[in-house]
């Protein structure tokens, strides 16, 4: 009896009830609709193949705790230049949900160092359609964390926008990528959350 009542006097102390967000802390959050099922759109994040039709020219996926996740925009760079190196996978729930580690870009080496996390959250929506949740967290402040910050809020919408794309126009032509223009009008499908 006096551990219900120890639970309950707990459970309604105000140093335990939820609060709004510590203070500094941030997320990038952006969410969009993209016209395929739940599970193209699951292999579209989580096999290379699928992932150098829309968003890299190659990829390392382990799909697994732990598990490498690495997706290589210039894969004929040196080691450490080559785009987002050495993640981890952090959580997989297929077709649901999966988390890794991200770094920022080599341009930012004091935040590279670094790790943010990031979580896809993937919802099937009428008529065959799949409503993506993407959150990145872990922000510090100061020296580039605020630049990194500052990079991938804008770098997100850029990805949603290309997964958008994909999903409407075909696999990307890497010989060709689709001009600013093109995918101003994909970015217009992508909002914050």
């Amino acid at each position: 009896m006096l551990r219900i009542l120890l639970l309950a006097l707990v459970a309604s102390s105000p140093a335990f009830l939820p609060t709004e967000a510590p203070p500094g802390s941030r997320a990038v959050r952006y969410r969009v609709d993209v016209a395929a099922p739940i599970e193209s759109v699951w292999a579209a994040w989580t096999e290379p193949a699928h992932v150098r039709e829309w968003l890299a020219r190659d990829a390392v996926i382990e799909l697994e705790p732990l598990g490498r996740f690495e997706i290589l925009f210039a894969p004929e760079r040196p080691s450490g230049t080559r785009g987002a190196e050495n993640n981890r996978v952090l959580a997989v729930q297929a077709p649901e949900m999966f988390a890794f580690t991200w770094d920022a870009p080599p341009h930012l080496p004091e935040a590279r160092r670094q790790r943010t996390s990031v979580v896809v959250r993937l919802e099937p929506l009428g008529a065959g359609g799949t409503r993506v949740w993407l959150e990145q967290t872990g922000w510090g402040r100061g020296g580039q964390w605020d630049q990194a910050y500052d990079y991938f809020t804008d770098a997100w919408k850029k990805v949603l926008a290309l997964l958008h794309r994909r999903f409407e126009s075909g696999p990307l032509d890497w010989s060709a990528p689709p001009a600013a223009e093109a995918l101003a009008t994909h970015a217009a499908a992508v909002s914050a959350w």
